[in-house]
């Protein structure tokens, strides 16, 4: 008897997929357990698996395609079997998503199957090669051809970073003077339309459901981080002799954080409508940019690791974000974020909260500055801090008393042992 194939959600928020990369093709044999296919939920790639065996049949959704949850993407039958009446025409392929949250139906509940086969519902090139619109304008600067270049994005798409270096080890010389500076080729046509990916969609909906109906204030505080950066280098120094990973600033950020979330549980809180949950434990949210967006894997129970283990975990999560394979246990559950733009040179910013946590921190860049020490001018590391709070939750006294402790532990490393 044939089984259906549906789209299933695949992480806790998920409503709809996109279809990245078939590993099972129209015909192949499958075995329960088996990988049918990559799928782009709203937060990584995720593998869409059989739920029985025999010879995957009817595959209705193209590699790009995106579905709602529930609905039928293909059918797996018994070797031999016939599927549908024969002669009939194929009812239409489960609607595309983009109209509209009202049209992606009931989750769970699959649409009816469609027989189409994926090139019939591509009608794509199969030669063309699949990039990002920068990484395609980036290859035609540098002289680069795509078909070259291995991709490392959802479903083989070469993004930015398998572009970068490129100029250096083009095939052939640029052909203009060298007198004059080539100007970059404007595209075709007045602007470009670029569907949105599942990650961005996320982020976009996230945002409706917080700058709006969350009541945001922030606090800024600037610390004096020579302590806390001479403190990281002679921990590096030992770490270093032992093998070790080294410990960024963002580590002692996140450590930092975390045992002053311990100290003032009120900050260590989600909204819930109607009660407010005050966490006993500190799971901190790390923000890490992403090609389509933004993901923040969570670093748990960071008020009891040291800063070494932060550091290694803070990188394999940063890793696996970038490479779109978190697990949604992986990501979900933070009581607390931080986001750090300091690398990109960026003094001060705000960060939209993430619900149902009530408050984040924005880092800025650690800068060398004149301030005034015993009555003397001279050059100090300095770092702004700016606080968003949730006024449901943390009133501003509440959330000036947590940044006045961050920053007495930021200052003075050697309070975090107290």
């Amino acid at each position: 008897m044939a089984t259906n194939v549906y789209m299933e959600a695949l992480s806790p928020t998920m409503e709809e997929g996109r279809v990245a990369k078939w590993h099972k093709r129209d015909g192949d044999a499958v075995k329960a357990g088996e990988t049918l296919a990559e799928v782009e939920t709203d937060k990584a790639i995720m593998d869409l698996v059989a739920r029985a065996d025999g010879v995957l049949r009817q595959v209705a959704v193209a590699e790009g395609q995106t579905v709602p949850v529930g609905s039928v993407v293909a059918v797996i039958a018994a070797p031999g079997e016939t599927i549908g009446a024969a002669g009939s025409a194929p009812p239409p392929a489960p609607a595309l998503s983009g109209k509209g949250k009202g049209e992606t139906g009931n989750v769970g509940v699959a649409t009816a199957p469609a027989v189409a086969t994926v090139s019939a519902v591509s009608g794509a090139d199969p030669s063309r090669v699949k990039a990002s619109p920068l990484a395609r304008r980036m290859a035609k600067e540098a002289g680069v051809d795509l078909k070259l270049v291995t991709g490392s994005g959802p479903g083989g798409r070469v993004v930015r970073r398998d572009l970068q270096g490129a100029a250096t080890v083009a095939a052939s010389p640029p052909t203009f003077p060298v007198s004059r500076v080539p100007l970059p080729e404007r595209p075709e046509g007045a602007y470009q339309d670029v569907p949105l990916t599942q990650i961005r969609k996320t982020i976009a909906k996230r945002l409706a459901t917080s700058l709006g109906p969350i009541p945001h204030f922030f606090l800024t505080s600037e610390v004096d981080m020579e302590r806390a950066g001479e403190a990281r280098e002679a921990l590096n120094k030992q770490l270093g002799d032992q093998g070790g990973s080294k410990v960024s600033f963002n580590d002692i950020i996140i450590k930092a954080t975390a045992l002053a979330l311990s100290r003032h549980r009120a900050c260590n809180a989600w909204f819930q409508e109607d009660h407010i949950r005050y966490w006993n434990e500190v799971h901190i949210g790390m923000a890490v940019a992403v090609e389509d967006g933004l993901i923040t894997p969570v670093i748990r129970n960071a008020d009891v690791k040291s800063l070494a283990e932060i550091g290694r975990e803070a990188k394999e999560l940063a890793d696996k974000a970038r490479s779109r394979r978190l697990q949604p246990s992986e990501y979900t559950g933070a009581t607390f974020s931080v986001s750090n733009l300091g690398m990109f040179d960026i003094d001060q910013f705000t960060a939209v909260i993430n619900p149902p946590e009530a408050g984040i921190i924005a880092v800025g860049s650690i800068v060398q500055k004149p301030v005034v020490l015993d009555g003397e001018v001279t050059a100090r590391r300095r770092m702004r801090v700016t606080m968003s709070c949730d006024h449901r939750v943390i009133d501003g006294a509440t959330g000036a008393a947590f940044l006045q402790t961050l920053k007495q532990m930021l200052e003075n490393p050697l309070a975090m042992l107290l």
